[in-house]
């Protein structure tokens, strides 16, 4: 394990291991590739640990097969690690708002609801909100009651949200924020998604 030395240690009361094991937001955002990937590659780790997680896809299609999906599904039932719960509460693609919005509007705020619900059971120990940064950018959902409720959930339950447009107050309350930037992109190219790199 890294045994980095912090910058500043603040004078919060807390013991250091009480500070190193305290839930965290995490927010994956900006315009490049890898905020999903990079979500799910936490959700194997925690797995690996025996945590129960619960991923939430907000705006993409309910059709949409990911392959994070079925190996996450494949190991949450293995019985080895951590349970993996999947929903899906979208019938669109997340970067392009189309007709179906007001039913994509009425489904992000139930998945929220969810979401909601599951963090006051403490029904995960990690939440992938996945592409949940959208339904806040467009004021599907409120950001304030967001920030709210992540700050007051219960436990010791880890949040990420991903997704581009990541409002401003949720990065200035997370615990952990990447900004993906993009430097190059095939489909730039003109070139269009491909197995095994987009899905």
């Amino acid at each position: 394990m890294p045994q980095g030395q912090p910058s500043v240690v603040p004078d919060d009361g807390l013991t250091t291991r009480q500070r190193r094991n305290r839930p965290l937001v995490v927010v994956h955002t900006g315009i490049g590739k890898g905020k999903s990937t990079a979500a799910f590659g936490l959700a194997l780790r925690a797995w690996n640990q025996g945590w129960p997680i619960g991923v939430f896809q907000f705006v993409k299609s309910a059709k949409w097969k990911v392959g994070e999906e079925n190996a996450l599904r494949v190991l949450g039932a293995s019985g080895e690690g951590g349970s993996v719960d999947w929903h899906k509460m979208g019938e669109g693609w997340s970067w392009v708002q189309r007709d179906a919005q007001m039913d994509n509007e009425e489904k992000a705020r139930e998945g929220w609801e969810q979401v909601k619900r599951d963090l006051a059971a403490e029904t995960y120990k990690l939440y992938v909100l996945d592409e949940f940064a959208y339904p806040m950018h467009w004021g599907w959902v409120d950001t304030d009651e967001v920030i709210d409720v992540l700050r007051n959930r219960p436990g010791t339950q880890h949040v990420v949200i991903t997704g581009r447009n990541a409002p401003e107050k949720l990065v200035g309350f997370a615990d952990l924020v990447t900004d993906m930037s993009k430097v190059k992109h095939p489909m730039d190219a003109g070139q269009k998604g491909q197995r095994g790199i987009e899905w």
